[in-house]
């Protein structure tokens, strides 16, 4: 069955909410942590990643449960319902500034900001495996994700370009007050979009009536599954460039170019570029087998990225121009690889007769979220190397660091994900296949 606009738009518009976070996290919760709460960048690269240890155990444990859920309205769809007002409440309090001590107040960043992702895989999970059982049909699934995915840097254009001027509009000079208040705007904005999502989607994909499978049975059979293990190692590759690029992008702007007021109209460009590269998908996988065309945009975004290194600090279109062709390049990335992760719970269905659809993506989400903090951490802890000191002039050995986050370690990055995704067997023609092969199994039943 064909799915319709509605339920394609009803469906993305979710991931414009998940991005009021997600976006919020990537670009800006690290400068929110060393310049407005007043952590060591160090430290906070360490909590960063020492809280992707819980996610290790929460995003399947997340995923079992969600595969597991009986209820009128699905296995999925419920918990967009009912997880939407709690995600609002840890936003608010991870971007909360209280009155403490250092060692006090990164207690409080440990304790919120787990809260804050565990609340988040609440939710994403059971969404992105939705994307799954909404449609059977290949081509479909990557439209379907194309309009998540144009969603999602659609919310990511709107984050990059609203929130440091709302944060002043509503702090009136006050940044911790700001935070907060904009988190709440956002959390009550996102907790209609979760809903919207609920009321506009169906799930029309059940596991094998006759299926019986222990968690452990579900981790074994992904890890017996090349296409899905090449997938996850290529989802912490990317993401990692991706949030590297975004985070750095601030401190880039602000410390190295010396024009904090172009933050914003910088990354809403480059966000615009991703959207776009993003609504291209589909049209781009109807001439190019998705394999290879995410090897070749990958290459375009490496070599960019380093090229990027040369740009001077003055030459601020040339900047813009070259920031704009590399989110161009990585927009494609996203609904590429969360289609590719919906044919590989198809592979393992075809291969041991088992579907774990929420599984298979919880477990991605993970290497997802384990890039993010990687890039995170990485980008913290070389400013501490570097000498980084909040709000003041930096030296050039930061200086550098800050050029070197944003464009040569993203973009060897970058090159190993083109190289890693060599190793991808699920081509179109096989899937095809698989797919064939499924659909007469289950005409006999």
């Amino acid at each position: 069955m064909r799915i319709g606009l509605k339920e394609k738009i009803g469906y993305g518009i979710g991931d414009v909410g998940f991005n009021f976070y997600w976006a919020n996290i990537s670009a800006f919760l690290l400068i929110f942590y060393t310049d407005t709460m007043g952590l060591p960048a160090a430290a906070v690269g360490t909590m960063i990643l020492i809280t992707k240890i819980i996610d290790a155990f929460t995003d399947p444990a997340m995923g079992a449960i969600a595969d597991r859920t009986k209820s009128r309205f699905g296995k999925f769809r419920p918990y967009l319902l009912f997880a939407a007002v709690p995600m609002a409440a840890a936003g608010v309090l991870t971007y909360t500034t209280p009155d403490l001590g250092e060692g006090g107040k990164l207690i409080w960043a440990y304790g919120t900001y787990s809260l804050m992702m565990l609340m988040y895989t609440i939710l994403s999970t059971p969404y992105s495996a939705l994307s799954g059982v909404i449609t059977a049909n290949s081509q479909d699934r990557t439209t379907l994700i194309s309009f998540r995915f144009i969603a999602a840097f659609t919310g990511t254009t709107l984050v990059n370009y609203f929130t440091l001027d709302m944060v002043k509009w509503f702090g009136h000079g006050d940044d911790k007050l700001g935070w907060q208040l904009t988190m709440a705007a956002y959390g009550v904005a996102a907790a209609i979009m979760f809903i919207t999502v609920f009321f506009t989607t169906r799930e029309r994909i059940s596991p094998p009536r006759e299926q019986k499978s222990a968690v452990m049975g579900d981790i074994r059979d992904l890890l017996d599954n090349r296409p899905w293990l090449v997938l996850f190692a290529l989802a912490l590759i990317i993401m990692t460039t991706i949030v590297m690029r975004a985070g750095a992008s601030v401190y880039y702007m602000k410390y190295y170019v010396g024009q904090a007021d172009l933050t914003g109209a910088f990354l809403a460009v480059y966000s615009i570029a991703l959207a776009i590269g993003a609504a291209c998908t589909p049209l781009m996988t109807r001439f190019i087998d998705k394999k290879k065309l995410m090897m070749l945009l990958m290459a375009a975004v490496g070599v960019l990225s380093c090229v990027m290194v040369f740009v001077p600090k003055d030459a601020i279109w040339l900047m813009f121009g070259i920031n704009t062709l590399i989110g161009f390049f990585l927009g494609p990335k996203s609904p590429l690889a969360f289609s590719m992760f919906a044919d590989t719970a198809d592979y393992t269905e075809w291969k041991t007769g088992r579907r774990a659809t929420a599984m298979t993506f919880a477990a991605a989400t993970f290497s997802q979220k384990l890039g993010g903090a990687i890039a995170s951490a990485v980008i913290a802890w070389m400013l501490a190397a570097m000498g980084y000191v909040a709000n003041e002039a930096q030296s050039g050995a930061s200086q550098l660091g800050i050029v070197l986050l944003l464009t040569v370690i993203p973009g060897a990055i970058a090159l190993i994900a083109a190289f890693v995704m060599r190793l991808y067997t699920l081509d179109d023609e096989t899937l095809a296949r698989v797919q064939t092969e499924l659909l007469a199994r289950k005409s006999k039943v």
